[in-house]
């Protein structure tokens, strides 16, 4: 029996850490996999080949296991896992590409993520079966800072797809029991926008904690912003539980109380007066919160969605709004109940 062979496309921070991490040992009884990368930039393919210490974005060593691929057509026909840790702009492209060059239909194909489609308001799973359409497709998503990975440090994450078989076999070959442990879930649409929709509020919390407003708006913040994200995603069709969980929850908890986490440290800046075209200039890496926002702020007005703490934020990205107008508008709203109120 031949061994599974993953491929992983985007050699970003998250692509990158996916690499090292899945090259791994898979424990006793099992076959390591075989792994290659590819990136939509030949020039980056280049330079990890010439050097694998890499020290941007992150800092990681490449293991010489992972095979470095140029020619996307000629490594699809084999391959069991496709992962995609593309930006959220850059899905469909890929995906194009992909469908062009004839990728098997018994390739699964796993989301890795966290965005939103800015032109059609879709999930990127919806792009990827659009686009796809003869292959099964799965998401992966949960609070997983690279660095911390990269540090050898636990986290568990959540596996999702509508076919459950799927969804136990790729929580084996991608869990590593050292540090990464994947759990099943049924509920795609909840475990992707738990995802994407925390991105929002790890900008605001990270602009609360450069203004010093206090841990007590922090947990405010956190507790009606999860409210915010469930609201929107079982409009949308996923069940409220999943919000509560490693990709609702969990990813929200991670990346809103730590500098680690790219949103998080865009809200700062933002509380500091700069402008978001230099903080984005300056990180030199995608923001996927920045797009989300802007996104479920459409999808808010065509569901007839009240998302106070979204818009916001949306006020502060675009330079619409001061400190002092955004904790007015969200302090002054009418009185309501929790319990029974929308957000």
């Amino acid at each position: 029996m031949s061994p599974l062979t993953i491929g992983i496309l985007g050699a970003g921070s998250w692509g990158l850490t996916l690499a090292w991490l899945l090259s791994m040992p898979v424990g006793t009884g099992s076959r390591q996999p075989n792994l290659w990368l590819w990136d939509r930039n030949p020039e980056k393919l280049a330079a990890l080949a010439a050097n694998r210490h890499v020290q941007f974005p992150l800092t990681l060593t490449l293991p010489d296991s992972v095979e470095l691929v140029e020619n996307l057509a000629d490594n699809l026909a084999n391959t069991d896992v496709l992962i995609l840790a593309v930006t959220a702009k850059g899905t469909r492209p890929v995906c194009n590409r992909l469908f062009e060059a004839g990728l098997p239909a018994k390739t699964i194909v796993v989301n890795a993520s966290k965005g939103l489609d800015g032109e059609s308001l879709k999930r990127l799973s919806q792009v990827i079966g659009d686009t796809l359409p003869h292959n099964a497709n799965a998401v992966l998503s949960g609070p997983t800072l690279a660095r911390e990975i990269l540090n050898g440090l636990p986290t568990a994450a959540s596996i999702a797809c509508a076919d459950l078989d799927i969804t136990e076999y790729l929580q084996g070959c991608l869990s590593r029991s050292q540090c990464f442990r994947l759990y099943a879930n049924p509920d795609v649409i909840g475990v992707e926008l738990g995802g994407a929709l925390k991105n929002i509020f790890a900008i605001a919390s990270g602009y609360i904690a450069e203004k010093k407003l206090g841990d007590n708006a922090k947990a405010a913040l956190l507790t009606r912003g999860l409210h915010e994200m469930t609201h929107v995603a079982t409009r949308l069709g996923a069940q409220d539980m999943t919000l509560y969980g490693l990709s609702g929850l969990g990813d929200l908890l991670a990346t809103s109380n730590s500098p680690l986490s790219r949103n998080y440290q865009l809200g700062q800046r933002l509380a500091k007066g700069q402008l978001l075209e230099d903080i984005l200039d300056d990180m030199k890496v995608v923001v996927e919160g920045v797009q989300t926002t802007h996104t479920v702020c459409q999808l808010g007005e065509k569901l007839d969605l009240d998302l106070p703490i979204t818009h916001e934020i949306q006020k502060a990205l675009t330079g619409k709004a001061s400190e002092t107008d955004i904790i007015q508008s969200l302090m002054t709203r009418r009185l309501r109940s929790e319990i029974t109120s929308l957000p």
